[in-house]
Protein backbone atom coordinates (compact mmCIF):
# COMPACT_ATOMS: atom_id res chain seq x y z
CA UNK A 1 0.00 0.00 0.00
CA UNK A 2 2.64 2.31 0.63
CA UNK A 3 4.79 1.54 -2.84
CA UNK A 4 1.28 2.30 -4.75
CA UNK A 5 1.07 5.69 -2.47
CA UNK A 6 4.30 6.96 -3.49
CA UNK A 7 4.04 5.63 -7.22
CA UNK A 8 1.25 7.78 -7.20
CA UNK A 9 2.48 10.66 -5.45
CA UNK A 10 5.49 10.56 -7.90
CA UNK A 11 3.15 11.06 -10.96
CA UNK A 12 1.27 13.51 -9.27
CA UNK A 13 4.23 15.28 -9.05
CA UNK A 14 5.71 14.38 -12.49
CA UNK A 15 1.99 16.14 -13.85
CA UNK A 16 2.39 19.12 -11.79
CA UNK A 17 5.73 19.69 -13.32
CA UNK A 18 4.56 19.50 -16.82
CA UNK A 19 1.40 21.82 -15.82
CA UNK A 20 3.92 24.02 -14.53
CA UNK A 21 6.27 24.35 -17.38
CA UNK A 22 3.27 25.45 -19.78
CA UNK A 23 2.46 27.85 -17.24
CA UNK A 24 5.67 29.41 -17.24
CA UNK A 25 6.79 29.37 -20.70
CA UNK A 26 3.54 28.90 -23.00
CA UNK A 27 3.04 26.53 -25.36
CA UNK A 28 6.01 23.52 -25.89
CA UNK A 29 6.73 21.05 -27.50
CA UNK A 30 7.33 16.90 -26.42
CA UNK A 31 11.19 17.96 -26.03
CA UNK A 32 10.60 21.08 -24.51
CA UNK A 33 8.89 19.61 -21.63
CA UNK A 34 11.56 16.99 -21.24
CA UNK A 35 14.00 19.90 -21.10
CA UNK A 36 12.25 22.21 -18.86
CA UNK A 37 11.22 19.57 -16.32
CA UNK A 38 14.07 17.08 -16.66
CA UNK A 39 11.69 14.43 -17.03
CA UNK A 40 12.43 11.46 -19.49
CA UNK A 41 10.92 11.58 -23.27
CA UNK A 42 8.93 8.23 -22.27
CA UNK A 43 7.79 10.23 -18.80
CA UNK A 44 6.38 13.02 -20.52
CA UNK A 45 4.95 11.13 -23.42
CA UNK A 46 2.68 9.26 -21.00
CA UNK A 47 2.08 12.49 -18.88
CA UNK A 48 1.11 14.55 -22.14
CA UNK A 49 -1.11 12.07 -23.44
CA UNK A 50 -3.05 11.06 -20.04
CA UNK A 51 -3.77 15.15 -19.22
CA UNK A 52 -5.02 15.50 -22.87
CA UNK A 53 -6.89 12.05 -22.51
CA UNK A 54 -8.53 14.12 -19.08
CA UNK A 55 -9.36 17.16 -21.22
CA UNK A 56 -6.58 19.24 -19.07
CA UNK A 57 -4.31 20.02 -22.03
CA UNK A 58 -4.61 19.76 -26.00
CA UNK A 59 -2.54 19.87 -28.92
CA UNK A 60 -1.76 22.33 -32.08
CA UNK A 61 0.27 22.22 -34.36
CA UNK A 62 2.67 24.80 -35.68
CA UNK A 63 4.01 24.80 -39.34
CA UNK A 64 7.43 24.64 -39.73
CA UNK A 65 9.54 27.84 -40.79
CA UNK A 66 10.33 27.12 -44.51
CA UNK A 67 6.39 25.44 -45.08
CA UNK A 68 8.06 22.05 -45.29
CA UNK A 69 8.58 19.33 -43.73
CA UNK A 70 6.07 18.11 -40.64
CA UNK A 71 4.58 20.14 -38.36
CA UNK A 72 5.83 20.30 -34.26
CA UNK A 73 2.94 19.24 -32.58
CA UNK A 74 2.85 22.03 -29.13
CA UNK A 75 0.82 21.49 -25.87
CA UNK A 76 -0.99 24.12 -23.72
CA UNK A 77 -3.81 23.95 -21.15
CA UNK A 78 -6.93 23.48 -22.36
CA UNK A 79 -8.81 26.96 -21.87
CA UNK A 80 -11.98 25.90 -20.81
CA UNK A 81 -10.88 23.50 -18.54
CA UNK A 82 -12.03 25.64 -15.56
CA UNK A 83 -11.89 29.38 -14.86
CA UNK A 84 -10.31 31.06 -12.09
CA UNK A 85 -11.98 34.64 -10.43
CA UNK A 86 -9.69 37.26 -8.86
CA UNK A 87 -10.69 39.54 -6.30
CA UNK A 88 -8.48 42.30 -5.26
CA UNK A 89 -9.73 44.63 -2.60
CA UNK A 90 -7.96 48.25 -2.19
CA UNK A 91 -9.18 51.08 0.28
CA UNK A 92 -12.16 52.26 -2.09
CA UNK A 93 -12.81 49.77 -4.58
CA UNK A 94 -12.60 46.16 -5.39
CA UNK A 95 -11.65 44.77 -8.70
CA UNK A 96 -12.96 41.18 -10.25
CA UNK A 97 -11.60 39.56 -13.22
CA UNK A 98 -12.03 36.52 -14.68
CA UNK A 99 -9.39 34.70 -16.29
CA UNK A 100 -9.68 30.76 -18.19
CA UNK A 101 -7.48 27.66 -17.50
CA UNK A 102 -4.86 28.56 -19.73
CA UNK A 103 -4.08 32.22 -17.74
CA UNK A 104 -6.59 34.49 -19.96
CA UNK A 105 -7.94 37.33 -19.02
CA UNK A 106 -11.69 37.26 -20.00
CA UNK A 107 -13.17 39.94 -18.17
CA UNK A 108 -12.53 42.41 -15.72
CA UNK A 109 -14.29 45.48 -13.87
CA UNK A 110 -14.07 47.60 -11.01
CA UNK A 111 -16.88 48.72 -8.70
CA UNK A 112 -16.56 51.38 -5.21
CA UNK A 113 -16.42 49.51 -2.18
CA UNK A 114 -19.02 50.98 -0.26
CA UNK A 115 -20.29 51.30 3.15
CA UNK A 116 -21.90 49.21 5.70
CA UNK A 117 -20.62 46.40 7.99
CA UNK A 118 -19.03 42.83 6.64
CA UNK A 119 -22.95 41.70 5.88
CA UNK A 120 -23.29 44.39 3.23
CA UNK A 121 -19.73 43.44 2.55
CA UNK A 122 -19.70 40.18 1.67
CA UNK A 123 -23.39 40.58 -0.19
CA UNK A 124 -21.76 43.17 -2.59
CA UNK A 125 -18.98 40.53 -3.31
CA UNK A 126 -21.56 37.98 -3.80
CA UNK A 127 -24.11 39.75 -6.71
CA UNK A 128 -20.27 40.63 -8.29
CA UNK A 129 -19.58 37.02 -8.79
CA UNK A 130 -22.83 36.54 -9.99
CA UNK A 131 -22.21 39.39 -12.25
CA UNK A 132 -19.25 38.27 -13.39
CA UNK A 133 -20.59 34.72 -14.71
CA UNK A 134 -23.59 36.46 -16.18
CA UNK A 135 -21.55 38.63 -18.23
CA UNK A 136 -19.25 35.79 -19.90
CA UNK A 137 -21.94 33.15 -19.37
CA UNK A 138 -20.37 30.59 -17.35
CA UNK A 139 -21.43 28.06 -14.58
CA UNK A 140 -20.55 28.55 -11.11
CA UNK A 141 -19.73 24.84 -11.55
CA UNK A 142 -16.75 25.62 -13.98
CA UNK A 143 -14.66 28.15 -11.13
CA UNK A 144 -12.34 26.31 -9.90
CA UNK A 145 -11.01 28.79 -7.56
CA UNK A 146 -11.72 32.59 -6.19
CA UNK A 147 -8.43 33.70 -5.19
CA UNK A 148 -8.81 37.06 -2.98
CA UNK A 149 -6.53 39.70 -1.59
CA UNK A 150 -6.69 42.28 0.77
CA UNK A 151 -4.75 44.89 3.04
CA UNK A 152 -5.00 43.86 6.91
CA UNK A 153 -3.94 39.99 8.41
CA UNK A 154 -5.20 36.98 6.55
CA UNK A 155 -5.62 33.83 8.73
CA UNK A 156 -3.11 31.37 7.76
CA UNK A 157 -5.35 28.81 7.10
CA UNK A 158 -8.93 29.58 6.15
CA UNK A 159 -9.59 32.57 3.60
CA UNK A 160 -10.74 34.82 6.60
CA UNK A 161 -9.39 38.19 6.87
CA UNK A 162 -9.00 38.70 10.47
CA UNK A 163 -8.09 42.30 10.60
CA UNK A 164 -8.54 45.25 8.37
CA UNK A 165 -8.08 48.75 8.28
CA UNK A 166 -12.07 49.31 7.81
CA UNK A 167 -13.38 46.26 9.93
CA UNK A 168 -10.96 46.36 12.50
CA UNK A 169 -11.30 43.05 14.11
CA UNK A 170 -14.39 41.85 12.75
CA UNK A 171 -13.92 38.35 11.36
CA UNK A 172 -14.59 37.92 6.92
CA UNK A 173 -15.19 34.89 5.74
CA UNK A 174 -14.94 34.69 1.92
CA UNK A 175 -16.70 31.43 1.48
CA UNK A 176 -20.07 33.08 2.28
CA UNK A 177 -19.61 35.72 -0.62
CA UNK A 178 -20.55 31.70 -2.31
CA UNK A 179 -23.98 30.92 -3.51
CA UNK A 180 -25.48 27.50 -2.86
CA UNK A 181 -24.33 26.05 -6.86
CA UNK A 182 -21.07 26.98 -6.21
CA UNK A 183 -18.18 24.39 -5.60
CA UNK A 184 -14.86 26.53 -5.96
CA UNK A 185 -12.18 26.70 -3.47
CA UNK A 186 -11.66 30.17 -2.03
CA UNK A 187 -8.60 31.36 -1.04
CA UNK A 188 -7.20 34.62 0.79
CA UNK A 189 -3.34 36.71 0.93
CA UNK A 190 -2.37 39.62 2.35
CA UNK A 191 -2.11 41.66 -0.86
CA UNK A 192 2.04 42.54 -0.67
CA UNK A 193 2.51 38.85 0.09
CA UNK A 194 1.18 38.23 -3.60
CA UNK A 195 3.89 41.23 -5.14
CA UNK A 196 6.69 39.79 -3.43
CA UNK A 197 6.08 35.95 -4.94
CA UNK A 198 5.13 37.99 -8.41
CA UNK A 199 8.87 39.73 -8.33
CA UNK A 200 10.61 36.36 -7.50
CA UNK A 201 8.73 34.77 -10.72
CA UNK A 202 10.07 37.76 -12.40
CA UNK A 203 13.57 37.56 -11.26
CA UNK A 204 13.57 33.59 -12.03
CA UNK A 205 13.37 34.14 -15.77
CA UNK A 206 16.19 36.63 -15.60
CA UNK A 207 19.33 35.55 -17.40
CA UNK A 208 21.38 33.56 -14.26
CA UNK A 209 17.53 33.15 -12.36
CA UNK A 210 17.69 36.45 -10.52
CA UNK A 211 17.31 37.17 -6.80
CA UNK A 212 16.96 34.12 -4.47
CA UNK A 213 15.12 36.16 -1.88
CA UNK A 214 13.92 39.55 -1.80
CA UNK A 215 11.18 41.69 -0.14
CA UNK A 216 8.38 43.70 -1.16
CA UNK A 217 7.71 46.86 0.65
CA UNK A 218 4.07 48.36 -0.28
CA UNK A 219 4.09 52.30 0.70
CA UNK A 220 0.68 53.34 1.01
CA UNK A 221 -2.60 54.45 2.55
CA UNK A 222 -1.12 50.93 4.65
CA UNK A 223 2.46 49.41 5.07
CA UNK A 224 3.04 45.90 3.81
CA UNK A 225 5.66 43.87 3.74
CA UNK A 226 6.07 40.69 1.61
CA UNK A 227 9.16 38.27 2.15
CA UNK A 228 9.41 35.32 -1.09
CA UNK A 229 12.59 33.02 -1.68
CA UNK A 230 13.74 29.98 -3.27
CA UNK A 231 14.34 27.23 -0.57
CA UNK A 232 17.22 24.09 -1.85
CA UNK A 233 14.31 22.55 -4.14
CA UNK A 234 13.90 25.92 -6.04
CA UNK A 235 10.24 26.10 -4.48
CA UNK A 236 8.49 29.66 -3.74
CA UNK A 237 8.18 30.10 -0.33
CA UNK A 238 6.45 33.36 0.60
CA UNK A 239 5.21 35.22 3.55
CA UNK A 240 3.70 38.36 4.65
CA UNK A 241 4.92 39.38 8.34
CA UNK A 242 2.82 42.27 9.75
CA UNK A 243 5.70 44.56 9.25
CA UNK A 244 3.38 47.82 9.14
CA UNK A 245 2.33 46.90 12.80
CA UNK A 246 5.76 46.03 14.39
CA UNK A 247 6.36 48.80 17.25
CA UNK A 248 8.64 52.06 15.82
CA UNK A 249 8.50 53.87 18.84
CA UNK A 250 7.17 52.84 22.17
CA UNK A 251 3.90 54.76 23.34
CA UNK A 252 4.13 56.77 19.95
CA UNK A 253 1.93 58.11 17.46
CA UNK A 254 -1.67 56.31 17.80
CA UNK A 255 -1.71 53.96 14.77
CA UNK A 256 -5.26 53.05 12.94
CA UNK A 257 -5.34 49.37 14.55
CA UNK A 258 -5.58 50.32 18.08
CA UNK A 259 -1.85 50.40 18.95
CA UNK A 260 0.54 53.01 19.88
CA UNK A 261 4.26 53.53 17.66
CA UNK A 262 3.36 51.24 15.16
CA UNK A 263 5.13 51.68 11.51
CA UNK A 264 2.02 52.93 9.82
CA UNK A 265 1.46 55.10 12.29
CA UNK A 266 4.91 56.71 11.28
CA UNK A 267 4.39 56.14 7.41
CA UNK A 268 0.97 55.54 6.05
CA UNK A 269 -0.40 58.33 4.24
CA UNK A 270 -2.83 59.51 7.32
CA UNK A 271 0.37 59.46 9.28
CA UNK A 272 2.08 61.50 6.45
CA UNK A 273 -0.88 64.02 6.61
CA UNK A 274 -0.99 64.05 10.35
CA UNK A 275 2.61 65.01 10.58
CA UNK A 276 2.64 67.73 7.59
CA UNK A 277 -0.53 69.38 9.56
CA UNK A 278 0.75 69.46 13.57
CA UNK A 279 -2.45 67.25 14.61
CA UNK A 280 -2.06 65.56 17.80
CA UNK A 281 0.01 62.23 17.51
CA UNK A 282 -3.16 60.60 19.25
CA UNK A 283 -5.59 61.67 16.56
CA UNK A 284 -7.81 58.83 15.65
CA UNK A 285 -6.18 58.04 12.17
CA UNK A 286 -8.36 58.74 8.89
CA UNK A 287 -9.87 55.27 7.53
CA UNK A 288 -8.84 56.44 3.83
CA UNK A 289 -6.83 59.51 2.50
CA UNK A 290 -6.91 60.24 -0.73
CA UNK A 291 -3.50 59.93 -2.68
CA UNK A 292 -4.01 63.63 -4.27
CA UNK A 293 -4.08 65.00 -0.66
CA UNK A 294 -0.73 63.46 -0.03
CA UNK A 295 0.43 64.48 -3.65
CA UNK A 296 -0.11 68.06 -2.42
CA UNK A 297 1.96 67.56 0.51
CA UNK A 298 4.78 66.44 -1.62
CA UNK A 299 4.42 69.24 -3.39
CA UNK A 300 5.02 71.10 -0.79
CA UNK A 301 8.17 69.42 0.57
CA UNK A 302 9.62 69.50 -2.92
CA UNK A 303 9.27 73.65 -2.83
CA UNK A 304 10.93 73.69 0.79
CA UNK A 305 8.00 73.51 3.17
CA UNK A 306 9.61 72.48 6.36
CA UNK A 307 7.01 70.00 8.16
CA UNK A 308 6.03 68.75 4.79
CA UNK A 309 9.59 67.38 4.29
CA UNK A 310 9.97 66.23 8.04
CA UNK A 311 6.66 64.36 7.71
CA UNK A 312 8.47 61.88 4.83
CA UNK A 313 11.71 62.26 6.54
CA UNK A 314 9.81 60.89 9.38
CA UNK A 315 8.30 58.26 7.19
CA UNK A 316 11.32 57.28 5.71
CA UNK A 317 12.81 56.91 9.20
CA UNK A 318 10.37 54.27 10.40
CA UNK A 319 10.66 52.31 7.24
CA UNK A 320 14.15 52.09 7.27
CA UNK A 321 14.12 50.89 11.00
CA UNK A 322 11.71 48.32 10.32
CA UNK A 323 13.81 47.11 7.42
CA UNK A 324 16.56 46.64 9.28
CA UNK A 325 14.95 44.72 11.50
CA UNK A 326 14.08 42.76 8.65
CA UNK A 327 17.48 41.94 7.74
CA UNK A 328 18.71 41.44 11.10
CA UNK A 329 16.35 38.19 11.35
CA UNK A 330 16.44 37.21 7.43
CA UNK A 331 19.84 38.74 6.26
CA UNK A 332 20.59 40.93 3.52
CA UNK A 333 18.41 41.28 0.46
CA UNK A 334 17.53 43.38 -1.93
CA UNK A 335 14.11 45.24 -0.98
CA UNK A 336 11.32 46.21 -4.34
CA UNK A 337 9.80 49.09 -3.24
CA UNK A 338 6.17 49.55 -4.71
CA UNK A 339 2.56 51.04 -4.31
CA UNK A 340 0.93 54.33 -4.99
CA UNK A 341 3.40 56.09 -2.23
CA UNK A 342 6.87 55.51 -4.46
CA UNK A 343 5.85 58.64 -6.49
CA UNK A 344 7.63 60.08 -3.52
CA UNK A 345 10.44 57.75 -2.88
CA UNK A 346 12.53 61.47 -3.32
CA UNK A 347 11.25 62.25 -0.14
CA UNK A 348 11.35 59.04 1.81
CA UNK A 349 14.90 57.86 0.10
CA UNK A 350 16.95 59.52 2.90
CA UNK A 351 14.70 59.01 5.68
CA UNK A 352 15.05 55.17 4.55
CA UNK A 353 18.94 55.36 4.49
CA UNK A 354 19.22 57.19 7.92
CA UNK A 355 16.84 54.36 9.28
CA UNK A 356 18.43 51.54 7.93
CA UNK A 357 22.61 52.57 8.33
CA UNK A 358 21.76 52.86 12.92
CA UNK A 359 21.84 49.23 13.20
CA UNK A 360 24.77 47.21 13.06
CA UNK A 361 23.70 44.50 10.31
CA UNK A 362 23.88 47.37 7.81
CA UNK A 363 26.85 49.29 8.82
CA UNK A 364 28.97 46.28 8.40
CA UNK A 365 27.51 44.68 5.13
CA UNK A 366 26.10 47.64 3.43
CA UNK A 367 22.90 49.31 2.32
CA UNK A 368 20.55 46.59 0.95
CA UNK A 369 19.79 47.37 -2.53
CA UNK A 370 16.61 49.15 -2.97
CA UNK A 371 14.86 49.09 -6.37
CA UNK A 372 11.79 50.76 -6.92
CA UNK A 373 8.62 48.45 -8.58
CA UNK A 374 5.81 51.04 -9.51
CA UNK A 375 3.71 48.87 -11.27
CA UNK A 376 1.60 47.46 -8.20
CA UNK A 377 -1.61 46.39 -9.58
CA UNK A 378 -0.10 44.22 -12.71
CA UNK A 379 2.22 42.33 -9.51
CA UNK A 380 -0.78 41.65 -7.31
CA UNK A 381 -2.20 40.43 -10.57
CA UNK A 382 0.80 38.32 -11.61
CA UNK A 383 0.33 36.93 -8.09
CA UNK A 384 -2.99 36.29 -8.21
CA UNK A 385 -2.40 33.76 -11.30
CA UNK A 386 0.86 32.57 -10.36
CA UNK A 387 -0.57 31.35 -6.57
CA UNK A 388 -3.55 29.99 -7.55
CA UNK A 389 -2.95 28.01 -10.91
CA UNK A 390 -0.27 26.55 -8.45
CA UNK A 391 -3.04 25.52 -6.28
CA UNK A 392 -5.77 24.61 -9.04
CA UNK A 393 -3.15 22.13 -10.79
CA UNK A 394 -2.74 20.37 -7.82
CA UNK A 395 -5.79 20.02 -6.76
CA UNK A 396 -6.76 19.17 -10.60
CA UNK A 397 -4.64 16.50 -10.79
CA UNK A 398 -5.13 15.25 -7.14
CA UNK A 399 -8.93 14.78 -7.95
CA UNK A 400 -8.19 12.69 -11.31
CA UNK A 401 -6.45 9.17 -9.47
CA UNK A 402 -7.49 7.27 -12.87
CA UNK A 403 -4.41 9.63 -14.56
CA UNK A 404 -1.58 6.89 -15.06
CA UNK A 405 1.11 9.23 -15.84
CA UNK A 406 4.28 7.08 -15.43
CA UNK A 407 6.44 7.86 -12.76
CA UNK A 408 10.05 6.63 -14.10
Amino acid sequence: MLAKSSTELVRQQNSALVLSALRRRGRLAHTEISDATGLASATVSAITADLERARIIEKSEQLAATGRGRPRVLFSQRRNCGYLITVIISSDSIQYSLVDYAGTLLDRFTEPRGEGGTAAFLASISAAFERTLARSRIHPGSVLLVSVSSKGLAHPAEPVLVWSPVFGSQPVDFTDALGEDWSAKVILNNETLLVAGALLEREAKKEGGGEPMLAALSLGHSIGLGIARRNAARAAEISAPNFGHMLHMPNGALCRCGARGCIEAYAGFYAILRTAFEVPMDTIPAKFVPLAEIDKIATQARQGNRMAQFAFRQAGVALGNGLSRLLSLHGHMPVFITGPGTRHQDLLQAGIEEGLSQTQVVRLGGMPALTVAPDEPSLVFEGHLNLAFSIVDQDIIASRPHLQAAGE
